[in-house]
């Protein structure tokens, strides 16, 4: 069985694809993949190491208004397609999985004009274009939440949840505590802005940490992004806060290793990418949520509000964060032992940690494998 499986750009969409993929593997060994993908996006350099064979299509986004660059990305899409065309006859799919990002435009399109069966993966609660565009000719669409349905044909979407890494949910949380040297009996809150790093939460956090260096009782983990991380502990170091004492606070670039984080995690401030959700209500973990004001079709303020209308979350708009605001709602769920707990189990109740498994038989039954 040949299967085509495309998304690219960014994490949010490569990752989910690697778990599909490997559980689809789980369940059937002899399965042989070809990921499709740009040259310019992070799975370049991420599907090759995880020793997939990859090929690419070279296509952008267009711009949401009339500029000569669109006619220079038309003439790019043309030959996209093209060689999408000329990837699909060559592999011979017996179906073709896309997870979002540009890239899957040619690559389902063509496989669906030559009648092979077609799956999309739409993540967030407000589907992109691309995937609204492509919901008219794929064979099916399992919807990362239940909001998403309305937004395609009724006889093609069934809400199955978004994939997540199964190391999400072994993680343990004395295991996590240990890898961060954190005690497990503490409630410790995770804030990260994505790999990239958030700099609007970066810069409220700086008062909220100083202020958190004198109640010990609370640990915080504060991935920065990379690019971010240097300013970070420059503007603490500025404001007093010695992180070589304050032993419950610590701050990293990055994590290679989220899932343990997420393990030990009480209390959860995050950006509102559809994969983080996923991954926080996999675990039943409230969160404070600033959603990403550029996301396409705003994408994550619309997931962060069925969040916080589920009660699950709380959400601070990017535009409304400030060091007052957010020490204020965490100094709240981190008081009342109640509210945090109604929130986990609004969290937990919106999981969906077999949504990898119900996916994969979704495409194995398209191939005419189940």
């Amino acid at each position: 069985m040949n299967i085509i499986v495309s998304g690219g750009g960014t994490g949010g969409h490569i990752y989910p694809a690697i778990t599909i993929i490997r559980t689809i593997q789980e369940k059937y060994p002899d399965a042989k993949f070809l990921y499709v993908g740009t040259k310019r996006g992070l799975e370049a350099d991420i599907i090759p190491k995880e020793g997939l064979p990859f090929a690419t299509v070279d296509i952008q986004g267009f711009e949401r208004h009339l500029t000569p660059d669109n006619f220079r990305r038309a003439g790019k899409a043309m030959i996209g397609v093209a060689k999408a065309a000329k990837i699909v006859r060559d592999f011979h799919p017996d179906v073709v999985i896309g997870t979002g990002g540009y890239v899957c435009g040619p690559i389902l399109l063509a496989a669906s004009l030559m009648h092979v069966p077609t799956l999309i993966q739409e993540q967030n609660v407000v589907p992109g274009i691309t995937n609204k565009i492509l919901a008219r000719f794929v064979s099916r669409i399992a919807a990362g939440t239940e909001e998403a349905k309305k937004h395609f044909p009724a006889g093609k979407v069934v809400f199955t949840g978004n994939p997540i890494r199964r190391e999400v949910l072994s993680a343990r949380r004395e295991e996590g505590a240990a890898e961060f040297g954190f005690d497990p009996a503490r409630k410790t809150v995770l804030i990260s802005g994505g790999s990239r790093g958030a700099r609007s939460i970066n810069r409220a956090m700086i008062d909220v940490l100083v202020q958190a260096a004198k109640h010990p009782e609370v640990q915080y983990l504060h991935v920065t992004g990379k690019l971010e991380y240097e300013d970070v502990v420059n503007r603490l170091e500025a404001a007093g806060l010695d992180l070589d004492k304050a032993k419950h606070i610590q701050v990293r670039p990055y994590l290679y290793d989220m899932p343990k984080a997420m393990a030990m995690a009480d209390l959860a401030v995050f950006r509102a990418g559809a994969t983080g959700l996923a991954e926080l209500t996999a675990r039943g973990i409230p969160a404070i949520l600033v959603p990403y004001p550029y996301a396409a079709e705003n994408h994550q303020e619309h997931n962060a509000r069925a969040l916080e209308t589920a009660g699950a979350a709380r959400m601070i708009l990017n535009n409304e964060l400030t060091s007052e605001r957010l020490c204020a709602v965490l100094t709240e769920l981190l008081s009342e032992d109640d509210k945090l707990t109604a929130m986990a189990e609004a969290s937990r109740s919106m999981g969906r940690p077999q949504a990898a498994a119900d996916i994969a038989d979704m495409v194995l039954e398209l191939a005419g494998q189940c």
